[in-house]
């Protein structure tokens, strides 16, 4: 038997509201920021596409624009999360803002999830650009399932990118922040098979590689345009839940002792 009042009944919709209300409002600011930086944004949505254009369309043979569809999905969702996340919080430290956020009467979490949503928001923009150049200039088609998945590889791929990025934001300055940043981003592109096959590059190359979280995203994503991969996808997303719980951890310690 229900014994909600109309009172009662109009109240809780009302308090879900107000209790959403800080994490939209941050919502609105990440994607005004975004909006009006677009030296971030512009490069995070097309440096991708541009790049499967020239190497997975122009010069790809064989399956190369089907295995670099599946890798660049990956390579689109690295730099709105380490960036975001890492430059942003360095400049968000040094310039006070993270000290104003903290004394306002706002949910703690609402700017890193905030945050986290536009990161996740530029993935699957710029995964849902790469299927749409991949049918239409790549000759891949894929079904609707295949499509849904690779977004969702997309989708999750911020969040333990994110949680690196946060962990270099919280210990490096502003000013040093996109230099440290490139040199996780570059690198890891690279040395997880993301613009290439491993096995074009020497065999030290393929055994490092499951020590990189990006190759683990990669292995995901293969299986789902219909090419083989290394492991099964439990290990993975084992590997990639604890990298991302060890580098909130050790982030959330750092920005607990430095403010």
């Amino acid at each position: 038997m229900n014994t909600l009042t109309p009172t009662t009944a109009a109240v809780r919709p009302m308090s879900w509201r107000r209790a959403l209300r800080p994490y939209r409002a941050e919502l609105q600011a990440e994607l005004r920021r975004a909006w009006r930086t677009p030296a971030f944004a512009v490069p995070s949505l097309l440096f991708p596409v541009l790049f499967y254009l020239l190497f997975g369309v122009l010069l790809g043979r064989g399956h190369a624009p089907l295995y670099l569809l599946a890798t660049y999905c990956v390579f689109g969702a690295m730099a709105p999360a380490l960036f975001g996340f890492g430059v942003q919080l360095a400049l968000d430290r040094e310039g006070g803002l993270l000290t104003l956020k903290r004394a306002l009467p706002m949910p703690a979490a609402a700017p890193l999830l905030a945050r986290l949503a536009m990161a996740v928001m530029f993935a699957l923009l710029v995964a849902s650009l790469l299927i749409v150049v991949a049918r239409v200039l790549g000759g891949v088609h894929l079904q609707a399932v295949q499509m849904l998945r690779l977004l969702a590889v997309a989708g999750a791929a911020a969040l333990p990118l994110g949680a690196i990025g946060l962990l270099i934001g919280s210990h490096v300055s502003a000013s040093a922040a996109p230099a440290m940043v490139n040199l996780v981003y570059l690198p890891l592109a690279l040395l997880s098979g993301l613009w290439l096959p491993l096995s074009a590059l020497p065999t030290l190359f393929s055994t490092m590689a499951p020590l990189w979280p990006t190759w683990h995203l990669a292995q995901l994503a293969l299986p789902v345009v219909g090419l083989p991969s290394v492991g099964g996808p439990a290990g993975h997303l084992l590997v990639l839940l604890v990298v991302t719980v060890v580098a909130l951890l050790l982030a959330r310690r750092r920005l607990r002792r430095i403010g």
